[in-house]
């Protein structure tokens, strides 16, 4: 049987679960913070991050649905968007998480997420940091899971500064784009392997917009913003995410 390590809050995590049991796949989930045995099996393996699915000495770092399917047998043809309308695609999501970060009341900026040491603030900076990821494999850097790791400055005393690193960000994006949209098969050093930016891309765009998820569930749904707006469905649409906007056992409340 597979074993799906994770931990909660962990986008690919959550996906690749889902991706498995959608095709009717059965696995052995364990969740690296309640597991005693877990780093140790995975350093046995030779890996630090997650997701990752085994099967005995074998695995993949399930950040890739298409090898994750591969992997797991798994026979999924599907569509993928354009490297011009994923990018869009980011521009349109980084400006959403801009508004919702605004909206954070200041009493919830350093609530931390359940079973996270992330609080709301950090989750915004997160969002800024995953295009940065990319920005940095592009520029002949590596896409390093440091970058996911790291939390909001504690200089930030609002949401003032992520709004302002958002933007920064978004401009950031804007101008690389328009010189590597003419290369979108160029190969990216990540931390689960050199990669075509076309699908860096892709992971990058979902991996926002599940986050954006996110912050609009915080915003509107747990602080109760009435004036915070909905995520529009065509900023989501063709995206490969999860069904679910958190992990079934962490819900904020």
């Amino acid at each position: 049987m597979l074993r799906v390590y994770w931990q909660p809050g962990c986008t690919s995590c959550l996906r690749a679960r889902e991706f498995l049991r959608q095709h009717g796949v059965p696995f052995l989930s364990v969740n690296v913070r309640d597991s005693d045995t877990a780093r140790a099996e995975l350093e046995a393996l030779g890996v630090r991050t997650v997701p990752v699915v085994a099967r005995g000495s074998e695995y993949v770092l399930a950040q890739d649905l298409d090898e994750l399917a591969r992997f797991a047998g798994i026979t999924t043809p599907r569509a993928r968007l354009s490297p011009d309308e994923l990018a869009a695609r980011l521009q349109a999501l980084l400006a959403a998480s801009e508004t919702y970060l605004a909206l954070i009341p200041p009493e919830r900026l350093h609530q931390r997420l359940p079973q996270r040491e992330r609080s709301w603030l950090d989750l915004g900076f997160h969002v800024s940091m995953i295009v940065q990821a990319l920005l940095s494999a592009a520029d002949g850097g590596k896409l390093a899971y440091e970058f996911y790791e790291m939390r909001a400055p504690g200089t930030w005393t609002s949401a003032a500064h992520a709004v302002q690193f958002c933007r920064a960000t978004r401009a950031g994006l804007s101008y690389w784009w328009a010189r590597a949209r003419a290369q979108p098969d160029i190969l990216l050093d990540t931390y689960w392997g050199e990669r075509p930016l076309g699908d860096v891309l892709e992971r990058t765009a979902w991996h926002v917009a599940q986050h954006c998820r996110q912050l609009e569930h915080l915003v509107r749904e747990v602080a109760g913003v009435q004036a915070a707006p909905a995520l529009p469905p065509a900023a989501l649409a063709g995206l490969p995410l999860p069904e679910a906007v958190w992990d079934p056992e962490v819900v904020p409340a």
